[in-house]
């Protein structure tokens, strides 16, 4: 069950930063309170995740990457409000997004897929 409140919660996350994102590059005035609601995500993910850990020395690489995940994420955001430049910090999330999905689905607790 908490596997599933995990994926739920990142997926939404993800969602939320991708909407946020267009509305902050937008200027749309309720930018701000979406990306309230996507900090509010990133606990979450936070938290689900620290549920799941059972052995930390496995899960430790991908709780340490799923952290810069959540940084970069962030760093986008407000960089973007802050109309500074946002390429590095794009190259880090994609980068760290596609390392933690692999670390999670193929450790133990994960998915089959690899």
């Amino acid at each position: 069950m908490t596997t599933h409140m995990h994926i739920t919660a990142w997926v939404i996350g993800i969602i939320l930063f991708f909407v946020t994102y267009s509305m902050l590059k937008g200027a749309n005035p309720k930018a701000k309170m979406l990306h309230m609601i996507t900090r509010l995500f990133y606990l979450l993910i936070f938290l689900t995740g620290g549920m799941l850990i059972t052995d930390f020395g496995a899960y430790a690489v991908k709780m340490i990457v799923g952290i810069i995940v959540i940084a970069a994420m962030e760093m986008v955001l407000v960089r973007t409000k802050k109309r500074k430049s946002t390429g590095a910090m794009w190259i880090l999330f994609i980068v760290a997004l596609v390392f933690v999905l692999y670390l999670g689905f193929s450790l133990p607790q994960g998915m089959d897929f690899f």
